[in-house]
């Protein structure tokens, strides 16, 4: 490790906190009442959202290629991103005059793609993660001789990313712990080894998606590992294999790793847009989602919100999903006799429950005898689960014999 110390030191960070100072805007702490509360902790959110490329990214992004030649940087810049690194090296490289492609995943929200071709990139979409896009941007670099900027293991890179750090402890002196969401492992790397360089009584929480736990696993298994997949909504922590150069840093520096499913990152976005008016996407829930598994009271506690760059499709889908988690909109799916009047009937049923009718869908060809029954599907907006189970079973005793469905409007 004397060796390592010798590459990612106090002075390269202090460099790279100078340096990032060009082009990054003040994410000063956002004490969060709501979180505090739920945690018992002190809870303060480290806005990397609102910078000007929606995320972090661009101060790892701008300091390594601060540290390039003029002549390594006019050979072109060639990177690999699911969107957040991607638009950091576009904005550095456009700061100096260069070059830059950058190869992401087919399935990179159209958002985070636009906006790096905005920022004058050419974009080049290959593979389904960003492990398949890696090994494209390589190959690109290797037949035109570009310079490649890796996103997370590259100690530069690691060294920009770790300015947040300085920015939370200068801020907060006394800060606790740190939580910080994993991809690859460069923003875990340079936060955890400059707060412990700096107090190496706070305790830096690493947080994975659940479905893509790369260093969760690496960690155990003490070397880096590739997964079969990695297959989750937070999109841009989407990573089957660590960095092999960073990780060293991580198992040395990182207290613990926290996971998290899926599920929990709808309901969270919801809490952040309602108490907190952020948009982020959900790589940069994660830290939030990790302050309810924390296993402390009354401590001091940074989640850093690492970006927001979320399309309007997603945050439709998940606008929808977590009110069907939350149980303010559901369909049930009723049977009743192709009658007069029955619709009638169940309408009423729905006024005095106070349910409100969002949709309504009259099957007529569910029997072949149309006289037994045909089906109706009701999406109703409630007040939450108990008013839903009380509509559900007013219509059991209807005699309607309901049935849940989830659907999506």
């Amino acid at each position: 490790m004397e060796e390592m110390s010798a590459e990612l030191n106090l002075k390269k960070f202090e460099d790279a906190y100078e340096t990032v100072k060009k082009v990054t805007l003040k994410t000063n702490l956002i004490y969060s009442n709501y979180f505090s509360d739920l945690t018992g902790n002190q809870v303060y959110i480290k806005p990397e959202n609102l910078q000007f490329t929606g995320a972090y990214k661009v101060r790892g992004a701008y300091y390594k290629i601060s540290t390039l030649s003029e002549e390594e940087r006019q050979k072109g810049l060639i990177t690999a991103s699911a969107g957040n690194h991607a638009q950091g090296v576009a904005y550095a490289a456009s700061l100096y005059n260069a070059k830059a492609v950058v190869v992401m995943p087919t399935s990179t929200p159209l958002m985070k793609v636009n906006r790096t071709k905005n920022l004058g990139a050419e974009v080049v979409l290959y593979g389904d993660v960003y492990d398949d896009a890696c090994a494209k941007a390589m190959e690109l670099a290797k037949e035109n001789g570009y310079t490649f900027i890796h996103p997370f293991d590259d100690l530069d890179v690691a060294a920009g990313q770790g300015s947040i750090a300085m920015e939370i402890i200068k801020e907060l002196p006394t800060v606790d712990y740190i939580l910080v969401p994993i991809g690859g492992g460069g923003l875990a790397t340079g936060v955890s080894t400059l707060a412990k360089l700096l107090n190496p009584n706070i305790k830096v929480i690493g947080v994975e998606p659940a479905a893509a736990a790369c260093m969760k696993a690496s960690i155990a298994k003490g070397k880096v590992v590739s997964l079969s997949s990695a297959s989750t909504i937070a999109d841009g922590t989407a990573v089957k294999t660590p960095g092999s150069n960073i990780f060293p840093y991580v198992s040395k520096n990182l207290d613990d790793i926290i996971t998290i499913e899926d599920e929990e990152l709808i309901d969270v976005f919801l809490e952040m847009v309602e108490n907190h008016k952020l948009v982020a996407e959900n790589s940069g829930l994660l830290s939030i989602a990790a302050t309810k598994h924390l296993d402390c009271k009354d401590k001091k506690v940074v989640s850093i919100v690492s970006g927001g760059n979320m399309d309007i499709i997603t945050m439709s889908s998940m606008l929808q999903h977590g009110l069907i988690l939350r149980g303010r909109i559901f369909t049930v799916s009723v049977l009743l006799p192709d009658k007069p009047g029955e619709l009638q009937k169940v309408s009423a049923i729905m006024a005095e429950e106070n349910g409100n009718v969002v949709k309504l869908e009259h099957n007529q060809f569910f029997n072949i005898n149309r006289k037994a029954a045909v089906e109706l599907k009701i999406t109703l907006e409630t007040f939450g689960h108990d008013h839903k189970n009380a509509i559900v079973q007013r219509l059991e005793k209807e005699g309607y014999k309901p049935k849940v469905v989830q659907t999506i409007i």
